[in-house]
C-alpha cells in the first residue's frame, strides 16, 4: 500500500503547489510550475512502479499538472497565456535535453562518484525527451484549443460563460491525454519494452490521467474562486 498512498499524496502535494504558485505569483507562478513539472516529469518517467494493481511509470501526476496549469490559465487568463505556458514547457524540455547531454561530454575526475549515476539516468533521456517534446507540444496545443471549443459550446447552450467549467476542464484534458499517451509511450519506449508492457504502460497512464483529470477539477474551481475574489496578483 505504500506506493498507493504516495501516489494519492502526490496529487494533493503537486496540485497544491500549483494553486500556491498561482495564489502568490499569479500567471508567473503557473509559468514557473510548467517548467518545473516538465523537467521533473521527464526524469520521473524513467522509474517503473507497481501501484493499484498496474505497472506504471512515475511522472504521470507531475505531467498531468501541466494540463491543470493550462486549464487554469485558459479559464482565468485567456487562451494566449495558456499557449505561452505550453511553449515554456517545450523550451524547458529543450534546455534540459541540451544541458544534460552536455554534462555527459566531460571526463570525470578519478575521485568522482556521481558521474556513473548521472550517465545511467541521462544517457537514456534524449529519446524520452524527444518523445515528450512531441507528445507535450501536440497534446497541450490540442488541449488549449479544445478547452475553448468546449467553452464556446457550453456558452452557446446555456448562455453563460461561467457554468459547466467541469465539462470544458475534463472534456479537453481526457481527450488530449489520449493523444499524449499514444505519442509519448510509443515514441519513448517502443523497442525498450515488449508489446504487452507497452500496452500496460499506455492503459495505466491513461487510467491515471482520467483520475488526475477528475481530481484537478476542484483545483480549477478553487483557482477561479481565487481570481474572482482578487486574491491572485497580476
Amino acid at each position: 500500500m505504500q506506493n498507493e498512498i504516495l501516489l494519492i499524496l502526490s496529487v494533493v502535494i503537486i496540485y497544491g503547489l500549483v494553486l500556491l504558485a498561482y495564489r502568490f505569483f499569479g500567471k508567473a507562478g503557473l509559468f514557473a510550475m510548467t517548467g518545473i513539472a516538465t523537467i521533473l516529469a521527464n526524469i520521473e518517467v524513467l522509474i517503473l512502479i507497481d501501484g493499484f494493481g498496474i505497472e506504471q511509470t512515475l511522472g504521470n501526476v507531475m505531467f498531468a499538472s501541466t494540463y491543470l496549469v493550462t486549464d487554469i490559465l485558459s479559464e482565468n487568463e485567456g487562451k494566449k497565456s495558456a499557449a505561452k505556458a505550453v511553449w515554456i514547457g517545450v523550451f524547458a524540455a529543450a534546455a534540459m535535453l541540451i544541458l544534460t547531454q552536455y554534462w555527459l561530454l566531460y571526463t570525470p575526475a578519478a575521485s568522482d562518484w556521481a558521474s556513473p549515476h548521472i550517465h545511467a539516468i541521462f544517457s537514456s533521456t534524449p529519446r524520452v525527451l524527444l518523445a515528450s517534446f512531441l507528445g507535450f507540444a501536440v497534446s497541450q496545443r490540442f488541449d488549449v484549443w479544445l478547452y475553448h471549443r468546449w467553452w464556446a459550446f457550453t456558452e452557446k447552450k446555456t448562455g453563460s460563460k461561467v457554468r459547466f467549467l467541469w465539462i470544458r476542464n475534463n472534456g479537453s484534458t481526457m481527450i488530449s491525454q489520449i493523444v499524449n499517451t499514444l505519442i509519448f509511450t510509443l515514441g519513448a519506449f517502443a523497442g525498450w519494452y515488449d508489446t504487452r508492457t507497452l500496452i500496460s504502460i499506455m492503459i495505466s497512464s491513461y487510467v491515471i490521467y482520467i483520475f488526475t483529470s477528475i481530481l484537478d477539477t476542484p483545483a480549477v474551481y478553487i483557482a477561479r474562486w481565487m481570481k474572482q475574489r482578487g486574491s491572485v496578483p497580476e
